[in-house]
């Protein structure tokens, strides 16, 4: 299951964001021009075949299937003294990146389909394109002719090596060497816990609150959100859907009626409850039984043996020791929070409930940093941000992002650019994006891979394609789309995973660049984030729709950063504790798994952590990660944002700031580029030139040696 768990959709949710080249209204130019000059350069740009019917969502993957099995056939059935390293290890990649080519496209479908047969279908297809690789991992004809490779330690340079070794270790986490009868239970064990990952994602997916409330229940809303799509009812009350984040966020952040806040908390965190608390119990044990018949001690040991971290424990530690760090700075931001609360009550004794946090920090920001988010958003347009970001993406990294006319979307807005080396004109890959809300379609924030890149069997390079799924705020009828500064924060974020997935330029599929380990994967894109708190960058786009000369002034950018600082600590404790509870779910003995009551012990993480949630609610029920390739895996966020942030101070000091061409480059070579062709670590310290350090986190966060 290798081949697609890096598949898996990256960077879901962010709990937390020159000249222009790419004009929003200018009419996308011809797609075959780009292919005709990929084709010149020895490459090929050809765009996935999405399904426009139930059957051509099955076709699609059973044909996948059926096609990969009859290649493996063969490569199982070659003579092992004639075998090499191309008609082995290199064949094997390049034959299962198709099935995982089509296992992209069905969870494509599955989380963007107008139609719900449709998406149903694809979640039947993925589920099965997942058993299928499982399945592959226990094909003994295949072993044995690889294994057999091997073991004459043939001379292999080291992207070669390293595509052999990393094979040979997932056979033996597969189990291939136990014994006949236990490998085939963990077979099974592990198709259904393909099939349970499925149905976890798909309930949360389908969960669904709307909340209706009058106008006096609303006050302090802005009118911007009551005048959004769908909001306003025929009978005069608003409604809010509590599964839908900016609308959760925008209540939390500024209605100033306490029931309000708490009728869309509760409701958020209890999405998803009553179908996924038992699924999640399910999936909790079934991890830990496989966990035990592999010989690990607790799940976190199997997952976290391929990342950085190496084991559970480090990763708990890593975690622990970060909270324990930040208890003074979170305490005294969460006694400021409270006196808020209890000037604004009229109460001394006043407490904060979960409800309070993001509203009371909306006016901390607005009444001591004079930071007002929702003033902030005339100066981020939606199209002029994206148009602004591609300018300063392509500035940095030297490429050319153009719109191209797509043969297909799979749903209306969505559009297709191509991007090209700037100097050289080569074609270098292409993306999608779909970037506001829509009835059943994946409801955060997320880049999912749609065609790996690699070296094909005739030599020519086979270009990548990703597609970027957000959920902005849509454009009312008499005004543009409006972002707030933290939107603009995920933007960034997102957009630097298609950049991971598009500069990749490793010569197999499994080396190519969301393969790094997870707890890596997000670093090259958590420190794009760091462009957003720039005065010289945020010039370059952020501007007044109403009145483009005036720009973001720059006390009210030096009172973001002040802000955000005065309230990291929290923000910080908020994502370690999702950490934590992953790993209580994940890192407890393999034996204790089933008996765990999973709502019971994350909540309690919750409550040590941050803040306890409200009462007979159940936030991990909707928590997607831990379906989502996540599970004992998201301490990685923060454990890459230590190293994003070591990262992006090399721009800091460069003389050209955020939009230094030298170091963008080096990054797009040194990080980018290679993908997982080599050790992650090597990468960092390359593009570093210097060992890591954690200073720049703790700048970041307002902790200062």
């Amino acid at each position: 299951m290798r081949f697609l768990s890096r598949l898996l959709r990256q960077a879901l949710c962010l709990l937390l964001p020159v000249a222009l080249l790419v004009p929003g209204w200018a009419k996308p130019a011809d797609l075959a021009p780009f292919q005709a000059d990929a084709a010149a350069s020895q490459m090929s740009l050809v765009l996935p075949t999405y399904p426009l019917t139930q059957d051509e969502v099955k076709a699609q993957a059973e044909n996948a299937i059926k096609t990969a099995d009859a290649a493996l056939t063969a490569l199982a059935a070659q003579d092992p003294a004639k075998a090499t390293f191309a008609s082995t290890f290199a064949a094997y990649d390049a034959i299962t990146a198709r099935v995982g080519d089509a296992y992209a496209i069905a969870g494509t479908v599955a989380e963007s389909a107008l139609d719900k047969t449709m998406r149903d279908t694809a979640n039947e297809m993925s589920v099965k394109l997942q058993e299928w690789s499982v399945g592959l991992d226990y094909r003994a004809d295949l072993y044995q002719i690889l294994k057999a490779f091997a073991d004459t330690k043939p001379r292999l340079d080291p992207q070669e090596q390293r595509l052999v070794d990393d094979q040979m270790r997932a056979y033996r986490r597969a189990g291939l060497n136990l014994p006949a009868n236990e490998r085939t239970e963990v077979e099974k064990l592990r198709k259904d816990l393909a099939g349970l990952t499925t149905e976890f994602a798909v309930n949360i997916n389908n969960a669904r609150a709307p909340l209706d409330f009058t106008a006096e229940e609303m006050a302090g809303v802005p009118q911007s959100f009551l005048d959004s799509p769908g909001v306003k009812q025929a009978d005069g009350k608003y409604r809010v859907l509590a599964n839908v984040t900016w609308h959760a966020v925008a209540i939390a952040e500024n209605a100033d009626n306490a029931a309000t806040r708490r009728a869309v908390n509760v409701a958020r965190n209890s999405l998803a409850r009553e179908t996924n608390v038992p699924v999640l119990s399910k999936l909790v044990a079934l991890r830990g039984e496989i966990a035990r018949r592999l010989g690990y001690a607790t799940w976190a040991d199997y997952q976290t043996e391929v990342k950085m971290a190496k084991t559970g424990a480090t990763a708990v530690k890593f975690e622990e020791e970060l909270s324990l760090g930040l208890q003074p700075k979170f305490a005294a931001e969460m006694e400021t929070l409270r006196g808020l609360k209890a000037k604004h009550i009229g109460r001394a004794d006043a407490q904060l409930d979960p409800w309070d946090i993001s509203y009371y920090t909306n006016k901390l920001l607005k009444d001591r940093y004079a930071v007002d988010t929702e003033a902030l958003r005339v100066y981020f347009p939606y199209q002029a941000t994206l148009d602004g970001m591609f300018a300063i993406y392509q500035k940095i990294f030297g490429l050319k992002f153009t719109e191209v006319t797509p043969p297909y979307v799979w749903a209306p807005g969505v559009q297709l650019y191509v991007v090209q080396d700037s100097a050289t004109g080569t074609p270098m890959g292409a993306f999608y994006l779909d970037m506001f809300p829509r009835e059943g379609k994946f409801n955060h924030f997320a880049c999912f891979p749609q065609k790996a890149g690699g070296v094909m069997a005739d030599g020519r390079y086979d270009l990548p394609v990703v597609a970027l799924m957000c959920n902005f705020p849509a454009p009312s009828a008499d005004k543009p789309s409006l972002l707030k500064q933290s939107d603009v924060v995920t933007l960034f974020h997102e957009f630097g995973h298609v950049m991971h997935g598009v500069l990749s330029r490793s010569r197999f599929v499994a080396q190519t660049g969301f393969a790094v380990p997870q707890d890596f994967v997000e670093a090259p894109s958590q420190m794009l984030e760091n462009w957003v708190w720039d005065k010289a960058v945020l010039d370059t786009f952020a501007a007044d729709y109403r009145d483009p000369s005036k720009k973001i002034p720059a006390a009210a950018i030096a009172a973001l950063v002040a802000a955000r600082q005065a309230t990291e600590g929290y923000a910080t404790r908020r994502q370690l504790s999702l950490g934590l509870l992953d790993l209580a779910l994940h890192a407890v003995p393999t034996d204790e798994a089933a008996r765990l009551d999973v709502v019971a012990v994350t909540n309690a993480v919750l409550e040590r952590v941050t803040i306890a949630p409200p009462p007979d609610t159940a936030f991990v029920a909707y928590f997607g990660h831990l379906a989502g390739g996540y599970d004992a895996g998201y301490y990685g966020y923060m454990w890459a944002k230590v190293m994003a942030l070591d990262m992006a101070s090399e721009f800091q000091k460069a003389p050209g700031g955020f939009l230094d061409e030298k170091v963008g480059r080096r990054l797009r070579d040194e990080v980018y580029g290679v993908g997982h062709s080599r050790d992650v670590t090597v990468s960092v310290e390359k593009f570093l030139g210097r060992p890591r350090s954690q200073e720049p986190f703790l700048e970041y966060i307002g902790i200062k040696k």
